[in-house]
């Protein structure tokens, strides 16, 4: 498809509009000119979407009927629906991961949808080769159950573009960072180090694959308008370490640089014992096993696929760091003098 491709006004499915990519999704997709629907579980979730002009319909991936019945009469669909923890049982990620993915595809494919743009993840990656550039050829090597999952959703979709037809394009999203989200890379980043938390590990050498979260969703436009059925796209920030990362958001914020080092061996053996704990307790751990993959190697992507066919120009980290602290700050999170004097700087630089 051609920039001049997007059928303004064509009605296109959401999934997992509620949720962190959601949030930013959703608006960037009404300003694009698209009409939307999207597929929710609870009204209450959804009610900021009303003024947007968006068209609910209740469901869930899981159920087919739902999924269906939503589907009629669209055009284009983005299925960003998706169960994402450090934590959890094979049988929770799979029934939505992929279940839910081959029905919501199955309802795309009936329906002769235009476009499907499928969100996965880098993380589907899971190990790593050492001094290889993350770029869509390196051969996946899933390290636990949630990216085991999403590596299954896009071998669904792969059979649904090759078996049905249905022009699917996978997008590869980073990890998430900017408003609206309190899990992961924000946690870990930014609200464990604003209350106080001061940790990294390995003196912060490793290389991290953040991606402000509204940069995947103007990503996803332009798959929409001319990403090629069949390929799949990594969507990421520049690589960066934690160190820096860390050198970063501690300037943006006014708060100390000063990371405690703790060895690699000791986090793996506490996040052991949380795990172990958390599964007998049934409650997910601070620090889970599973985080292990993200935190303990480097993860050099490259996007040059996404910038070269899609346009796609990711924010700096410094500009995504700014608008999250703010976020944070705008929702009560972080409190306190230095929340106060990073408004004021804010606002003194915009004049």
């Amino acid at each position: 498809m051609n920039p001049s491709d997007l059928e303004r006004g064509a009605l296109t499915l959401v999934t997992g509009g509620t949720g962190f990519l959601g949030r930013h999704l959703v608006p960037a997709l009404v300003e694009a000119g698209l009409k939307v629907r999207a597929l929710v579980r609870s009204p209450e979730r959804a009610a900021w979407m009303e003024p947007l002009g968006v068209e609910l319909a209740f469901g869930a991936v899981e159920d087919e009927p739902s999924v269906r019945k939503a589907m009629s009469g669209c055009r284009y669909v983005v299925h960003a629906a998706g169960h994402f923890r450090f934590w959890g049982r094979r049988e929770t990620f799979m029934r939505t991961n992929v279940i839910g993915t081959a029905d919501v595809m199955a309802a795309a494919a009936d329906e002769g949808v235009r476009k499907f743009i499928h969100i996965s993840t880098v993380a589907v990656i899971g190990n790593p080769i050492p001094g290889r550039v993350i770029d869509e050829e390196h051969p996946p090597d899933p390290a636990d159950d949630y990216q085991r999952s999403k590596l299954e959703g896009e071998r669904v979709a792969m059979r649904f573009f090759r078996e049905r037809g249905l022009p699917v394009v996978i997008l590869r999203p980073g990890a998430f960072y900017g408003p609206w989200g309190r899990y992961a890379f924000n946690r870990l980043f930014f609200e464990d180090p604003l209350k106080g938390n001061l940790v990294q590990v390995d003196g912060g050498r490793h290389i991290i694959f953040p991606v402000y979260v509204s940069d995947v969703a103007r990503a996803i436009v332009a798959a929409i308008e001319r990403g090629r059925p069949g390929e799949i796209y990594n969507i990421c920030g520049e690589p960066i370490s934690h160190r820096e990362a860390n050198r970063i958001i501690s300037e943006e914020a006014g708060i100390t640089s000063f990371r405690l080092d703790v060895p690699g061996w000791i986090m793996i053996a506490l996040a052991r014992l949380m795990t172990w704990i958390g599964d007998l307790i049934g409650v997910e751990p601070y620090y889970p096993i599973n985080l292990r993959s993200y935190v303990f190697n480097d993860w050099p992507v490259s996007s040059e696929k996404a910038r070269r066919e899609l346009g796609f120009e990711p924010t700096s980290f410094r500009e995504g760091a700014r608008q999250t602290l703010a976020w944070f700050r705008e929702m009560g999170i972080w409190k306190g003098r230095r929340a106060e004097a990073f408004r004021a700087r804010l606002e003194d630089a915009a004049g």
